[in-house]
């Protein structure tokens, strides 16, 4: 690190700190030729993937397409900002280490299945229906036979409820 003063390349770290964005640490230096202090930040640089589209062709990783996608799923359903962020941020994360430069749609929304059925299974059968393009309703049936009969405990009590009780 060169001192933006006097331009040395001898300096000294005082103070690290976790910065309040995620993925960053806050340092004060001091140069060991002028005694000036200076702060600096260091953030990690995470790649996500490119994404393989159905007919072949790639884009740039967005989470913002992901995030509307789940938004639009969980529309009118009664969850947390803290359960969607969790749930969204462990989409991105499995997303991150993914261990090829290059990820298959298919495969984005199969994580984003697998996330959101422990959340709420409105939202999943929501988000089921869009990614996987049922043909008939018999599709659809057996994958809410599928879903009623795989949950665990845990699962159940951890639902909302579609109608309020009265």
């Amino acid at each position: 690190m060169h001192c933006p003063f006097c331009g040395d390349s001898s300096t000294s770290v005082i103070d690290s700190r976790l910065s309040i964005e995620v993925n960053s640490i806050r340092r004060r230096r001091e140069c060991n030729s002028c005694n000036k202090r200076f702060n600096t930040s260091e953030f990690s640089e995470l790649n996500f993937p490119r994404v393989v589209k159905t007919d072949q062709s790639s884009e740039l990783f967005s989470k913002d397409k992901i995030k509307k996608g789940v938004y639009t799923a969980l529309e009118k359903r009664k969850n947390s900002l803290e359960d969607i962020d969790r749930t969204l941020d462990a989409i991105y994360n499995q997303c991150l280490i993914y261990p090829e430069k290059e990820m298959p749609s298919k495969e984005i929304g199969r994580i984003v299945m697998n996330e959101l059925i422990k959340l709420d299974h409105v939202a999943y059968l929501r988000f089921a229906s869009v990614y996987l393009n049922f043909e008939d309703i018999n599709s659809f049936r057996n994958l809410i036979k599928n879903l009623e009969k795989d949950l665990s405990p845990e699962m159940k009590k951890r639902q909302k409820k579609l109608l309020d009780d009265e």
